[in-house]
């Protein structure tokens, strides 16, 4: 077991609004922090930092919200890339700066994930060093959605069709949950940007390719080190409201 911690441990998200939301079908208002409560006061809760990346919330907001537990950090938004996709970019700049002091960190959905159990305390959190731990879904790889999101990515990664073939019976992971030590996160939120700067910047498809990516890179370079689902989250849109026995829960 590693020893108590001696960085920050962290949960980060992103509110960009002013832009479509394509899983929404709308654009967010820009001043509603109705919107990351739940996930803010969960954390609040449970004594764990925040930090809320965003690009209009207002500085009243802001400084209503605030607390010892929670911070945020204003962010000019590169239209290139959709907000799903940009929150890599983001996380990946703030490790660069602070990976010093950060211990291990969670990079979640902001607007439908809220924390249950410090999953930093969790013996199985502690216990794998290296590890990604991350959300999943009661379907396989190869489903609809998932064929359609990744168009854009198959026609420009050589081995994307590969994969799919390779994995198509394995379990859908979720990008909205992603955690580990600072070491491994670094390497993840690297490789992530990397993907998304390389191939999915000119992405013209109805999908945000965040999913496609954050598949393909888990399966084909983290596969070895690689923990989800229960107890790291509840059942995906399963509304398990009453559900304690998990560290995030996911609609």
């Amino acid at each position: 077991m590693k020893p108590a911690h001696t960085g920050r441990q962290v949960v980060m998200a992103c509110h960009i609004t002013g832009h479509y939301d394509v899983n929404r079908s709308q654009t967010l208002p820009d001043d509603d922090f109705s919107l990351v409560k739940d996930w803010a006061d969960s954390l609040a809760a449970l004594g764990i930092e925040g930090v809320l990346f965003h690009n209009n919330l207002s500085e009243a907001t802001c400084q209503l919200y605030a607390n010892e537990h929670l911070s945020f950090i204003r962010i000019s938004h590169d239209p290139r890339f959709n907000p799903n996709v940009y929150r890599y970019l983001l996380y990946r700049d703030y490790l660069r700066t602070h990976s010093q002091e950060i211990e291990s960190l969670f990079v979640t959905d902001v607007s439908d994930v809220v924390v249950v159990n410090n999953p930093f305390i969790q013996p199985l959190f502690r216990e794998n060093p290296g590890t990604v731990f991350c959300g999943d879904e009661p379907v396989c790889l190869d489903n609809d959605w998932m064929r359609a999101h990744a168009t854009h990515l198959r026609q420009n990664i050589g081995d994307y069709a590969r994969y799919e073939a390779d994995f198509a019976a394995a379990p859908l992971l979720n990008c909205g949950i992603i955690g580990g030590d600072i070491q491994v996160m670094q390497e993840l939120m690297e490789a992530l940007a990397h993907l998304h700067e390389t191939y999915n910047h000119n992405n013209q498809t109805a999908y945000t390719g965040d999913m496609g990516a954050f598949n393909y890179l888990l399966r084909t370079r983290f596969a070895d080190r690689l923990l989800h689902g229960p107890p790291v989250n509840t059942v995906f849109k399963g509304y398990e409201v009453d559900r304690e026995d998990c560290w995030f829960r996911h609609k």
